[in-house]
């Protein structure tokens, strides 16, 4: 962040989120919104992510006027079914079993925004992962080493989180929740750059 430079707020608990950034070389502060995301069955996913995205980012503005605020929210669908995070481990195991073998689609919707000057950039970006074919069994292994219950589709696409991933067709690090490819540029229109 250069001298002068706008404040950079995550509005998100997730550290996944809060490693992507920081690995791009980005200097920010953490504001965690009380935000309950919601799912209206009128919009589509990307639509879903984008609203609640907007919604973190403007809970976090109210009380942060003069910094840019960065918000995201990621959704897995298969089936047209909306897949968020699980509810407990049976959901998790679910779930899993349920991806297992199959393509699904993994949508981030991201929010940028600053309330003093106005200005707003809102965006969703999709990825298409496919699973490894995998029993209970290599489930259960999965669900010891990897923790499912932060995660849309209960699973990670980093570190150990990948050894269920075949393939992924587009934007890895939007896999694992925010899409960096466009989140960079987007966030230099704000007057935000990475540090040296």
């Amino acid at each position: 962040m250069s001298q002068g430079a706008p404040r950079l707020i995550l509005a998100s608990a997730s550290p996944r989120r809060r490693r992507l950034l920081g690995e791009a070389g980005f200097v920010f502060e953490i504001v965690a919104p009380a935000i309950t995301e919601i799912f209206p069955a009128t919009l589509t996913v990307g639509e879903i992510t984008c609203w609640n995205a907007l919604r973190k980012g403007l809970a976090v503005a109210r009380t942060h006027s003069h910094a840019v605020v960065l918000a995201a929210d990621t959704l897995v669908a298969v089936d047209s079914e909306i897949i968020g995070k699980p509810a407990d481990l049976a959901d998790a195991r679910r779930i899993l079993a349920r991806l297992s073998g199959r393509e699904h689609t993994v949508s981030t919707g991201v929010s940028l925004g600053c309330l003093t000057t106005g200005k707003t950039e809102t965006f969703t970006v999709s990825s298409q992962v496919l699973f490894k074919k995998w029993n209970a069994s290599q489930i259960e292994d999965y669900l010891r080493k990897v923790e499912p219950l932060d995660k849309a589709g209960a699973y990670a696409a980093q570190g150990k989180g990948s050894a269920i991933i075949a393939r992924i067709i587009g934007s890895r690090s939007n896999v694992i929740g925010l899409p960096m490819e466009k989140v960079t540029p987007a966030l230099a229109r704000f007057g935000v750059t990475p540090n040296a």
